[in-house]
């Protein structure tokens, strides 16, 4: 109270006046109170959001709040004015993009912002990763950035770059493969795309494989990017 602030665009515009439970102990209540100029950022459609400190290879971010504490964020709404708002554990998901849904038996080391990678180039990052609804595999949700999304296509194949691989034996010594340092730390998703495949639609569900076989690796279909903004 009094300490932790309300930011818009990582510029203080509040801070939070009151902490209680709710009458059921089921929530906590936040009460914040916005400066004058700030008041129509709190409008239907305005998310709320904690801001913690995260660490890992080739990602910080909120690391001002290891001495601060944690803080809220906002994205302000365009609708009507508002008072309550259900507020969130973590940044909301960027909208832009190319979303799609891969089915996995065991997603092992991906989380979320894991990197997703075509080529070695990171083109996109991990949204979530989830039970399916029968809870019968882990569904991954990836957001691909806009500039690569033609890279996916309906023929596009998935697999899990994430760890180490160990190859080799006594007389032909040891090969070491992992896709990068970041991936090793938080995981990671490499895919490729056959020529002559059409564009992948949004919310279209692969299969995430363990490995890649070598006929993915050799595709080199010539894609067209989109123009960087």
């Amino acid at each position: 109270i009094g300490q932790t602030p309300v930011k818009y665009r990582g510029v203080p515009i509040g801070e939070v006046s009151a902490v209680e439970l709710s009458p059921d102990h089921r929530h906590v209540l936040v009460k914040a109170r916005l400066r004058r100029s700030a008041e129509k950022v709190a409008n239907e459609g305005a998310i709320f959001w904690i801001v913690r400190p995260q660490v890992g290879l080739g990602n910080v971010t909120g690391l001002n709040t290891v001495l601060s504490g944690p803080g809220i964020e906002v994205r302000p709404g365009e609708g009507a004015p508002k008072r309550e708002f259900v507020g969130r554990e973590s940044a909301p998901p960027d909208e832009n993009g190319l979303r799609l849904v891969l089915r996995a038996e065991r997603p092992k080391s991906l989380r979320q912002n894991s990197p997703v990678y075509y080529r070695g180039v990171e083109v996109g990052s991990v949204q979530k990763v989830d039970l399916s609804a029968n809870s019968a595999s882990a569904d991954v949700t990836l957001l691909v950035w806009p500039r690569f999304a033609p890279l996916v296509r309906e023929g596009s194949t998935f697999w899990n770059a994430s760890g180490i691989e160990v190859k080799g034996g006594l007389l032909k010594g040891l090969q070491v493969e992992f896709e990068s340092l970041r991936a090793l730390a938080t995981g990671g998703i490499e895919f490729a795309s056959p020529p002559n495949s059409p564009r992948a639609k949004p919310g279209t569900a692969f299969f995430l494989h363990g490995e890649p076989k070598k006929e993915w690796l050799a595709w080199q279909p010539k894609i067209p990017l989109q123009a960087e903004k």
